[in-house]
């Protein structure tokens, strides 16, 4: 079976985990950044795969767009979903929010892979937001402390990854 996997990253950890799935896969798989250029031909893939990272609470607009265009080919796939989300507690509802409810609920895949916050990669203005963002969800949650602004912090679930890829490797044609 032929798999693509789709995806937007901002600042390469949507990349990173697409890559990691890839990796553990069966088959043949490729992979596509939809910021570099249209999606290859849907009709030559059995599996799609499609993630995002979310910022703001939205995931980016080309996923967006790519969804809504080739929602009726989608919907005929063996579909997976993933996002890229920093906030473990939020990621259900962020999963839910991200892509059409007619791809969810044909999805045999769905999974936050957690998520990075790459102060290096960042410009001002996000290093603002991400300050800000942190220190609210600090208050909000005891168990949640306020990051520390100057390291980058992963938090990929690796668990979540192979979760994903075993699913989507079981599937027979």
């Amino acid at each position: 079976m032929n798999t693509l996997i789709i995806y937007g990253s901002k600042h390469g950890t949507t990349r990173k985990c697409a890559s990691m799935l890839a990796e553990k896969l069966t088959g043949k798989t490729d992979l596509h950044d939809l910021k570099l250029g249209a999606a290859p031909d849907l009709t030559k893939y059995d599996k799609v795969v499609i993630g995002g990272s979310i910022y703001a609470g939205r995931i980016q607009k080309e996923i967006t767009v790519f969804c809504a265009q080739n929602l009726n080919i989608l919907k005929g796939k063996k579909l997976g979903l993933f996002i890229c989300c920093m906030f473990p507690n939020h990621a259900e509802a962020q999963l839910n929010s991200a892509f059409p409810r007619e791809l969810l609920s044909s999805a045999i895949a769905k999974e936050s892979f957690g998520g990075e916050m790459r102060y290096s990669d960042m410009n001002f203005a996000e290093k603002a937001i991400t300050k800000m963002v942190s220190k609210v969800v600090a208050k909000n949650n005891p168990t949640f402390s306020a990051m520390e602004m100057k390291k980058d912090l992963s938090m990929i679930s690796v668990e979540n990854i192979d979760k994903f890829a075993q699913l989507l490797n079981n599937i027979v044609s």
